[in-house]
């Protein structure tokens, strides 16, 4: 979470909109904007919505991460049970191509109460399986994307802003949030040709200052760090 005040960004960019008294777009609509922008940066840059968390294993080697996720990171290391958090050794990736080779009964290698290894497909980013299997009451240290939730008003609902709520995400995304509102408000009179591309521009901004044209999303896909992706890795089971 941010620094910022939410106001003082949907101020901002009503001042670029010369509404400064909020009467073409209201702040309720520029809040929702907000919302709407906080999530997109976050579509394209999973990390802005990084979290770090001990999470408890279900018994299996299919494991999901937490409600509102959107994708894995990371696993980091074992963190003994649920119950008694404490450090332990350390998780590696393993493409599931050589562990199928090398064990191909591993989804039912008896569970030893420490992962060594984890498997993730960026095709099916919200769950990932471990090796061996866990019995159900260890836990581990995860890095997972999560999707910022709504700013509300302190007083609820329909009543203005107070100051108080801030950013949800991180401070440097502020510029690229308030250039996504002005995208959102200027496509409202989108039929006016300069409003249009006003508008264009504005996303084209956005776009720009969350690095989307990098395609940094693939960047936190764990694979991309391992074999096959990564040639100087030499992937092994135990």
């Amino acid at each position: 979470m941010g620094t910022l005040t939410v106001k003082s960004i949907i101020d901002r960019t009503s001042t670029l909109l010369n509404d400064v008294t909020k009467v073409r777009w209201n702040e309720a609509e520029l809040l929702n904007y907000f919302n709407d922008g906080q999530r997109e940066v976050v579509l394209h840059r999973l990390d802005a919505g990084a979290q770090n968390a001990i999470f408890p294993l279900v018994a299996g080697t299919k494991q999901t991460i937490p409600a509102g996720g959107i994708s894995l990171i990371d696993v980091v290391r074992n963190m003994g049970s649920a119950a008694a958090p404490a450090a332990g050794q350390s998780i590696r990736l393993i493409d599931r191509e050589v562990l199928d080779a090398q064990s191909p009964n591993w989804h039912a290698a008896p569970s030893t109460g420490t992962v060594d290894h984890y498997i993730f497909d960026g095709r099916d980013p919200k769950n990932f399986y471990v090796y061996p299997q866990a019995g159900g009451t260890e836990a581990i240290e995860i890095i997972y994307s999560a999707a910022p939730a709504d700013i509300v008003p302190a007083g609820g609902a329909g009543t203005p802003l107070t100051g108080t709520e801030v950013i949800a995400i991180d401070d440097i995304y502020a510029n690229a949030i308030a250039d996504y509102i002005l995208y959102r408000a200027y496509s409202k009179d989108a039929e006016y040709t300069a409003n249009a591309q006003i508008a264009i521009a504005h996303y084209q901004a956005f776009a720009t200052g969350i690095g989307v044209e990098a395609n940094l999303q693939a960047i936190v896909n764990p694979n991309n760090n391992a074999a096959p992706y990564n040639q100087a890795v030499q992937p092994d089971a135990r």
